[in-house]
């Protein structure tokens, strides 16, 4: 059977962590098990009814003749345009609790009613998850979030296209609003800009974060950009599923020369990681790479870099990296990079001078090096006002 991801890797990675069947339940999961299936009337939105929608994917180790998805009645028009792979098919939740019961008859029936099921347990609903464990009370469950981030950790050819054209549509999209915006528009408007600007490339808008002139606040808001001010667009949209997440600078009016010297700073940091990066470097060393540069730098304290795995969601493995607002074990950090794998990484100095300068570049391990995704300008961007 032709599985749309490496079916052997996934036995192996259950095989370790001792599953004998991996219970998808998170709509980003399950998009990648199916090769891309995610059904489009609730793609975006979970609450329905008196529950939610909780499409759920049952792989057996080893046995994907026997894998089985439950999804909900009003599917089937998608599916006969897009048949998903799973060789059993049942539309019949009711709720994510009946989700929950559907899938559990289906492992009693495969013979796993006492096996070790893996689910991710942040993404499980609460009735679900009790549904699981009153039918199949001798079963055991785990947490597959780990297993199901380490399959995803190295992208396919058809995963890195997605990525780099999202990344340069994102890149496209902030240059353009950079350079047409006058002077005296809102945070506000420019965010909006950008959303319209990314939709209209066939993406799905997530978030544009905005800091203008000396502010450090990067909400929406009706702050206005004025000349010889700053501007930093740090925006995210998917593509297919699959997320860019770039941030590029801009100033209304010629830079100063403290400017210009905050963007070299920058620079300098940000192609400190990008020199050492390979296959079976490190992820340690991608990070001290960075830091190493600006250890002595009078801004140091101003300075914050960090570097993280990228593609269906922010901050997925490799996990090299476990410092900063969102924060994970950096389980990662000593383990070897491999071709495929995907990092943003990114620098920001926070100047009462200037403000928020940032930036931040998506990059792909190769063999022999790496390959960065939306580098379009990664200098400032002039804006004539």
């Amino acid at each position: 059977m032709q599985l749309p991801f490496d079916g052997a890797h996934l036995d192996t990675l259950m095989d370790e962590s001792g599953i004998d069947l991996m219970l998808a339940t998170d709509k980003d999961s399950v998009q990648y098990l199916l090769g891309g299936y995610r059904y489009f009337f609730l793609a975006h939105k979970d609450a329905l009814g008196i529950s939610r929608y909780l499409p759920v994917l049952g792989y057996p180790k080893g046995k994907p003749e026997n894998a089985f998805y439950i999804g909900h009645p009003l599917e089937p028009h998608h599916q006969e345009i897009e048949p998903p792979w799973a060789p059993t098919i049942r539309n019949t939740q009711k709720s994510s609790a009946h989700a929950a019961r559907e899938a559990a008859a289906m492992i009693r029936g495969l013979g796993l009613a006492k096996g070790r099921i893996g689910v991710e347990m942040c993404f499980i609903p609460a009735d679900a998850y009790l549904a699981l464990r009153e039918e199949l009370p001798d079963a055991t469950i785990v947490d597959a979030l780990p297993t199901m981030q380490e399959l995803r950790a190295v992208k396919r050819p058809d995963e890195l296209a997605r990525l780099k054209k999202a990344s340069e549509l994102i890149v496209d999209v902030m240059t353009l609003v950079m350079t047409t915006t006058p002077a005296g528009t809102t945070k506000r408007d420019i965010v909006e800009r950008v959303r319209r600007e990314e939709v209209n490339r066939g993406m799905n808008f997530e978030y544009c974060l905005a800091a203008t002139g000396r502010s450090f606040n990067r909400a929406p808001s009706d702050r206005t950009w004025n000349k010889g001010e700053i501007l930093s667009l740090d925006s995210g949209a998917n593509l297919d599923g699959y997320l860019g997440d770039l941030c590029r600078m801009a100033v209304m009016g010629e830079p100063t020369n403290l400017m210009r010297d905050l963007m070299a700073e920058i620079r300098a940091i940000q192609d400190a990681p990008r020199a050492v990066i390979k296959a079976g470097v490190t992820g340690r060393t991608v990070v001290e790479a960075a830091r190493t540069v600006f250890a002595g730098s009078e801004r140091k304290n101003q300075i914050i870099f960090r570097a993280h795995g990228m593609g269906m969601i922010q901050h997925e493995a490799p996990h090299i990296d476990g410092d900063g607002a969102i924060s994970y074990p950096a389980s990662d950090a000593d383990r070897p990079l491999r071709a495929g794998m995907v990092l943003s990484i990114e620098t920001d100095i926070k100047s009462p001078e200037v403000g928020f300068v940032k930036m931040e570049d998506t990059v792909v391990v190769t063999e022999t090096g790496c390959e960065g995704y939306g580098d379009g300008p990664r200098d400032w961007v002039v804006a004539a006002g």
